[in-house]
C-alpha cells in the first residue's frame, strides 16, 4: 500500500503570515489539528498544529490576531511522497514522534496529509484467511512511540504540593 492510497487529498494549508485566528478557524472548519505552512509557491515551509496555538496563546497573552502561524511553526518538518511506502511513513512518523506528516511531491510541493488516523481509519479489515498489508501490531507501536514521552511514570511516586 502506498501512502497516495491513504493520505488526504485536498489538504487545508496557511501561510507564514496568516495569523493564529485565521489558523484555528481552518483547523475548526476542516475539524484537523495540523496546517501544513506553505510559501506563494505551494513548497511546505513548517507546520502548525492545534498544540502549537493553544502553547503559543497561553503563554502569551495577546489576541490570537497579534501573532503570526511564522512565529510558532516548526521549521524542521518529517514528511513523506505519495509513492512511499506507507511502513516507511509509519517509520517517519515512529523517528519523528509526530501524528500526521505532509505528503510532498518531488518539488516540494504539498500534495496533501496523512495522518496515523487516516491509516487506521483506511485500512481494510480482511478476512481471517488475508494476511494484511499493515498489522496491527505496527500501529499500536507507531502511536506507542509517539507518545512515549507523554505517558507518566508509572511507580514514582509524585509529590504535590497544595
Amino acid at each position: 500500500m502506498k501512502v497516495r492510497d491513504v493520505m488526504t487529498n485536498m489538504a487545508l494549508r496557511c501561510r507564514p503570515e496568516a495569523n493564529l485566528g485565521l489558523a484555528t478557524e481552518l483547523m475548526w472548519k476542516g475539524d484537523c489539528g495540523f496546517l501544513p505552512v506553505v510559501d506563494h509557491e505551494q513548497r511546505v515551509v513548517g507546520v502548525v498544529t492545534d498544540r502549537d496555538i493553544c502553547i503559543a496563546l497561553g503563554t502569551r497573552g495577546v489576541p490570537a490576531g497579534d501573532v503570526r502561524v511564522a512565529e510558532v511553526m516548526s521549521r524542521e518538518v518529517c514528511f513523506c511522497s505519495p509513492g512511499d511506502d506507507i511502513h516507511a511513513a509509519l517509520q517517519t512518523m515512529r523517528r519523528g514522534r509526530v501524528h500526521r506528516l505532509p505528503v510532498l511531491t518531488d518539488a516540494g510541493k504539498l500534495a496533501g496529509v496523512i495522518s496515523i488516523d487516516d491509516i487506521l481509519l483506511r485500512t481494510n479489515l480482511l478476512s481471517s484467511n488475508e494476511t494484511p498489508e499493515i498489522s496491527s501490531k505496527e500501529i499500536i507501536e507507531t502511536a506507542q512511540a509517539i507518545d512515549m514521552q507523554h505517558l507518566p511514570q508509572i511507580g514514582r511516586k509524585q509529590r504535590f504540593i497544595a
